[in-house]
């Protein structure tokens, strides 16, 4: 990688595309045919529900003119967190009202952006996910099904939920386990863990990792060196969807369990996901203690009766 990236030029966002959000930036590149979208949620950056419409609205609009855009590139405008997935502070009012059919209407949004991923090269767009900062849940589980998946080195990520007694509910096995193998999908799920970027690489979950302030240049280089063989690329994409396929009807069972199981959380699950709600919100806000350490201390004072566990483990392995 060159140690300066390189600013590629920005155009106009196509007027098919060009809508206004609240949060998210959009960025056009008229030589590759390039849409940026750059995530700017508040007051937390995860997937609400105001952030998902407006992904889907994209999405939607990139559906509605084939052949407009040939690469799509995701990346987090907030310092220090790429997603902190799921709404959690909403997962805990629909909890306690006992609203089931709400929060399967929201799962359901959810894996309607992982299917859309999951479907980009059918449609003629090659995916590209760059990750600065952390990733939980959700957050992750959006991330796998781009066919490029880009962290910088300090960049880390996980699937909590098993720690407040829920699952990731919208992609995480079916898409980990097509990555990476059945056996580091029972271990990145079931720990709770948080894995650096390194790890990740090994686990084949992240394609490239490069060193902190050199993803922009690494985009670049991807797109790039897929731009000339795209239409071969995105044809080989496709098969290997179907050698290992995730159907849409897997997903939504999915959500279904996962939305009944939320309903039988206790106060004291709710108490933990309200903690992580809070530090989510202080990270946001730059004053530290952020999401990452409360689940560290969540992991700590949760062990289950085992000495090393889950997230306390994941700062000793091995880069």
């Amino acid at each position: 990688m060159s140690s300066t990236p390189p600013t590629p030029p920005v155009s106009l966002v196509p007027t098919p595309l060009a809508r206004r959000y609240k949060y998210l930036r959009l960025e056009w590149n008229e030589e590759l045919a390039q849409l940026r979208v750059r995530t700017y949620v508040k007051p937390i950056q995860c997937y609400s529900l105001s952030g998902l419409a407006e992904m889907q609205r994209v999405l939607d609009d990139i559906s509605a003119n084939p052949g407009l855009v040939r690469h799509l590139v995701l990346t987090s405008d907030v310092t220090g967190v790429f997603n902190f997935g799921g709404d959690l502070t909403l997962f805990v009012l629909l909890v306690r009202a006992q609203d089931l059919d709400s929060l399967k209407l929201y799962g359901r949004r959810c894996i309607d952006l992982v299917w859309w991923l999951e479907n980009a090269a059918r449609r003629g767009v090659h995916t590209t996910v760059m990750v600065q900062g952390d990733t939980l849940g959700g957050g992750l589980e959006s991330v796998l099904p781009f066919h490029k998946v880009i962290f910088e080195r300090s960049a880390q990520a996980g699937f909590p939920e098993v720690l407040f007694n829920l699952f990731p509910g919208m992609g995480a096995w079916n898409l980990t386990i097509r990555k990476a193998g059945f056996a580091i999908a029972n271990e990145m799920i079931l720990s709770g863990r948080l894995y650096t970027a390194d790890q990740l690489f090994r686990r084949s979950l992240v394609d490239l990792v490069v060193e902190d302030g050199q993803g922009e240049a690494a985009i670049d280089e991807v797109v790039r060196s897929v731009d000339p063989r795209l239409r071969g690329t995105l044809a080989a994409l496709q098969a290997q969807r179907m050698a290992a396929p995730i159907t849409y009807e897997t997903l939504l069972s999915t959500v279904e369990h996962w939305s009944e199981t939320a309903m039988g959380l206790t106060t004291r699950d709710l108490r933990l996901m309200e903690r992580l709600a809070r530090a989510q919100v202080r990270k946001a806000g730059g004053s530290g203690g952020g999401a990452v350490e409360e689940i560290r201390q969540m992991e700590l004072e949760t062990a289950w009766g085992e000495e090393r566990t889950g997230i306390t483990e994941w700062s000793a392995l091995s880069p």
